[in-house]
């Protein structure tokens, strides 16, 4: 049978924020999904800080993201300035959701589901914006207008309240429709397509634009290496949690997986797709030459 739309196998080898969705889930009150136990720290009252190194690098991945908006503002004369701060907005908020979602910090049950719906939706959104950074070069709507950041916003929204309703609505129960999704396998169409395939989707659709646009309208190759560099840095971080994560955890008895390295990969992929930005954009106004007068 097609394990399409199925989570099970994908919880019990890895830590993801969909997975605290599902009966099996402890943040549901189960007891797993049959793989390695994330522990990690134990603290009082038979709780336990599952994964302090994620929360560490979700720490500095905020202050990283922070300053880049910083930088991107001082950029004056950046084509899509505004555009690519909103990308980095939300990844700020995939890594605050993080903390408390793939991290473990001690929680409400209700509070962690809410986090994973924001997180779910959050992650979506972001990876819809980057893609339509990818239109913004090509400047068929004027960066940084009204219309051009309203677009994003608008789209992204809907996608993130859409997402966001469907994990809230199957954790909860609220309308019965997902009922059937909490349990073993876990399949759950909607929020297989919308987390674990439109992302990718942005992702190459991302990759395809902005490759077209430096080799043939700028006709540039450097910047190239930068784009590569992102992909590779973020497939190298997928490795880690959908492959590697299992052994890591067994190895290390439940104390680390493959989540401390996804969030590390992600980061410097997220780092480095801004420096392929800033390497195809200006930095200032164009001077005018000494000695030009005005009339």
């Amino acid at each position: 049978m097609t394990q399409f739309g199925k989570f099970h196998n994908f919880c019990r080898d890895s830590t993801l924020p969909v997975c605290n969705i599902f009966s099996e889930s402890p943040t549901q009150g189960g007891t797993g999904f049959g793989g390695c136990a994330l522990t990690g720290i134990p603290l009082s009252g038979g709780r336990h800080l599952a994964n302090l190194g994620s929360i560490i690098l979700c720490g500095i991945a905020i202050f990283v993201t922070l300053f880049l908006i910083f930088r991107s503002e001082k950029k004056q004369a950046a084509v899509g300035r505004r555009e690519i701060q909103l990308f980095l907005v939300g990844y700020i908020i995939i890594e605050i959701c993080e903390i408390f979602t793939v991290g473990g910090f001690p929680l409400d049950r209700k509070v962690r589901l809410g986090f994973t719906a924001v997180h779910l939706g959050a992650i979506v959104a972001t990876l819809w914006v980057l893609m339509l950074n990818g239109i913004v070069g090509y400047q068929l709507v004027d960066d940084g207008t009204p219309l051009s950041i309203g677009l994003i916003l608008l789209s992204a929204i809907a996608l993130f309240i859409g997402t966001g309703y469907i994990a809230l609505d199957t954790s909860f129960t609220w309308s019965g429709y997902f009922k059937g999704d909490l349990v073993a396998p876990n399949r759950s169409y909607g929020l297989y397509v919308l987390y674990q395939l439109v992302p990718l989707i942005c992702l190459f659709v991302f990759f395809l634009l902005e490759t077209n646009l430096v080799l043939r309208v700028l006709g540039e190759k450097k910047p190239m290496l930068y784009l590569i560099g992102a992909v590779l840095l973020f497939a190298i971080g997928q490795i880690f949690q959908y492959v590697i994560s299992t052994h890591i955890c067994q190895g290390t008895h439940g104390k680390v997986d493959g989540a401390l390295f996804e969030t590390l990969f992600t980061l410097l992929s997220v780092v480095t797709i801004w420096v392929f930005w800033s390497s195809i954009t200006e930095d200032d106004w164009p001077m005018p030459a000494s000695g030009t007068s005005y009339t």
